[in-house]
């Protein structure tokens, strides 16, 4: 009876999971093949029970037979048992009492979805990169699209424009949301490899057992699945141009190993090839962690991290430079009415001041994506106070002595920024255009403030 019981619960546990299980014998005939195992091939149990798995795939895709051959186990690979199916795969084989070989099990997880998932990111990054490229061949300076006026962004800016002079490596280092990709790809198109491609992976976003894959690439047949002709990696595919490696702190430690001999050695082996690829690229390298203490925790290889970090560039939080802040509203604002083909947006000094005071844990991206929330929802054309609490998470509605802290700060900003338009305005002899430009907002904006500080100015 306990055995009936220990049985029965079994057979439930192996029906709810997620992975797909069977079990053959020695002879390839299938004896288990569990509910996910139905849901990922649409195989029912009774159509294949019994029967021998090369009736329903091609025998060289069939893991359970090339175990079965070497008697060699095989845990967690990148498997395409068919053309539209890749999966995980772990198969080992099952012995009897006497360790007689009477068979094997194979668990299979499904990541069909991730990699379409990935090939549909790797396309939408080709034709960004096409669209960035095409954009920066507006733009003189590509250091243009990194906003800030703050000395240390200026600081950064300078020192980035002479590091883009050499091949050496680069690692940048920042909060989540700071630009780190965008001070990349700006050092990239100011570099001599600017007409080559610039091609980002985001090591945090990759199973691990598609690494390999994804950065050297595999020849024809170097596993079951692979592609007539073999695929190129990203390294390959940077070759002559700049790799962007994104969350290097996220990079395996064997991936390490591998990435910082070719680093050395200037050559790359596909999965499966014998023979080396020579590449020319230049690495720059991104992390929100700290690699030191990695290096020390044994997580992070130290000769790599010495051979990533020739120069540092380490950008700042948004809340250490808040003078960016009325910058980059103003840039965001006027992007976003652009956008969805709205007004010129404005923003109230109350609200603005309240955007200074709060300390942006997403740095701009946050202030990025608020600014295209209230331009959405936002018919007046000029942001509030309002607005401004019923989208961003600051607590209740100040109270009457911090609204007449708000309004005095408001005021004084308000009368700052009253002379700094006069100042510009008479340094540019009156000209709208170019005013506009200097004070980082546009056209619009700066008429519908000379109206409301009453500056009437003249050629």
């Amino acid at each position: 009876m306990e055995a009936r019981f220990a049985l029965q619960t079994l057979q439930a546990i192996l029906s709810s999971l997620e992975e797909a299980i069977s079990v053959v014998n020695t002879k390839g005939e299938l004896v288990y093949w569990n509910e996910a195992a139905e849901r990922t091939y649409q195989i029912k149990k009774e159509e294949i029970i019994g029967r021998n798995i090369r009736d329903f795939f091609q025998q060289e895709d069939v893991m359970h037979l090339k175990v079965l051959a070497t008697g060699k186990p095989v845990r967690d690979v990148y498997h395409m048992p068919r053309p539209d199916k890749h999966v995980l795969i772990s198969t080992t084989l099952l012995y009897n009492e006497e360790n007689e070989i009477m068979g094997s099990l194979s668990i299979e997880k499904d990541i069909t979805s991730t990699i379409h998932l990935n090939e549909k990111l790797s396309s939408a990054s080709k034709e960004l990169q096409q669209l960035r490229q095409h954009m920066n061949q507006q733009h003189d300076d590509p250091f243009a699209k990194v906003k800030g006026v703050h000395s240390s962004i200026q600081q950064l800016i300078h020192q980035a424009k002479k590091m883009a002079k050499s091949d050496a490596t680069i690692l940048i280092s920042g909060e989540s949301g700071v630009g780190k990709e965008l001070f990349a790809h700006a050092i990239h198109e100011k570099s001599s490899r600017k007409e080559k491609p610039f091609i980002p992976i985001n090591c945090g976003a990759i199973p691990n057992a598609l690494f390999e894959s994804e950065l050297f690439g595999y020849e024809s047949g170097a596993y079951t699945g692979a592609s007539r002709g073999g695929k190129p990696g990203k390294l390959e595919l940077a070759n002559g141009g700049t790799l962007f490696l994104d969350e290097v702190g996220e990079l395996p430690l064997d991936m390490q190993v591998k990435l910082l001999r070719v680093l050395q050695d200037r050559e790359v082996y596909r999965i499966g090839g014998l023979t080396p690829k020579q590449v020319d690229i230049r690495v720059i390298a991104a992390t929100n962690q700290i690699l030191e203490k990695m290096v020390a925790e044994g997580t992070f290889r130290s000769d790599l991290y010495y051979r990533l970090n020739v120069f540092s560039v380490n950008i700042p939080p948004l809340r250490a430079r808040k003078e960016d802040i009325p910058l980059l509203v103003y840039d965001f604002l006027e992007e976003f009415s652009y956008k969805y083909q709205k007004q010129d947006y404005t923003i109230e000094q109350n609200a603005l001041a309240i955007l200074l005071d709060y300390d942006w844990p997403g740095n701009i991206r946050e202030l990025r994506n608020l600014m295209e929330r209230l331009v959405v929802l936002n018919e007046s054309g000029e942001i509030t106070e309002t607005d401004l609490y019923q989208v961003l998470h600051v607590g209740k509605e100040p109270s009457v002595h911090l609204d007449f802290q708000v309004a005095s700060l408001a005021a004084e900003k308000g009368k700052l920024e009253k002379e700094r338009i006069l100042e510009t305005l008479q340094s540019t002899f009156g000209n709208k255009s170019i005013t506009a430009k200097r004070l980082g907002m546009s056209r619009a904006t700066l008429y519908k403030k000379m109206r409301k500080y009453g500056i009437v100015f003249e050629k």
